[in-house]
């Protein structure tokens, strides 16, 4: 069965967007190597999942990004992925796709992705995507998580995990340590959501 892999970017508080939706923090910390890693892991999926927001950002950044001489090589990689995977985006509100092989769901998420994941494929990719990331931990159907710390305090903004209805417990597969301060934990689930 196809594993639901969430890949989040977080505060070191907890906070996977500033006031706003801002994510200039994010951005300030992101380099070469990071890059290679994250396209690393996107190329043992074959499909993205995302919510509305998160859907419409990534889709004007990375249709937009011009190949030239002086584009990184992991961003042309991760930018060729991301173009040429399906994408799947959960939304009532949205009434058209135009980026290539984007698929719309309204209705059922549960019902959806318990077909998704019976498909035969590679894993399925969340990135960011806060609220069908919560939604999926509430169902308990995120096998893996992609955390990625950040060496920043912003105080407020979005918390990734306030939207939980229950416990849930982790165990940490392995991580990475960055140039930049950033750590990468690999969460794996235990299954098992405790009340």
């Amino acid at each position: 069965m196809r594993k639901i892999i969430v890949s989040m970017n977080v505060t070191l508080d907890g906070f996977m967007s500033g006031p706003g939706t801002a994510l200039d923090w994010h951005l300030e910390n992101w380099d070469d190597e990071m890059a290679a890693c994250i396209a690393e892991q996107l190329s043992a999926a074959d499909t993205i999942l995302f919510g509305r927001v998160t859907y419409s950002a990534m889709e004007t950044y990375w249709t937009s990004i011009a190949v030239t001489w002086s584009t990184a090589r992991e961003d042309i990689a991760f930018a060729t992925m991301l173009n040429d995977y399906n994408k799947i985006v959960f939304s009532n509100t949205l009434c058209a796709a135009t980026w290539n092989n984007t698929k719309i769901v309204r209705g059922i998420l549960k019902n959806e992705i318990a077909y998704l994941r019976k498909q035969k494929g590679k894993h399925l990719m969340v990135y960011g995507s806060g609220q069908l990331a919560v939604a999926l931990i509430n169902f308990n159907l995120v096998d893996e998580f992609s955390i990625w710390v950040h060496p920043v305090v912003i105080g407020k903004g979005k918390s990734f995990f306030s939207a939980l209805h229950q416990r849930l417990n982790l165990k940490l597969s392995h991580s990475k340590v960055f140039n930049t301060g950033v750590i990468l934990l690999y969460y794996m689930t235990t299954n098992k959501i405790i009340d």
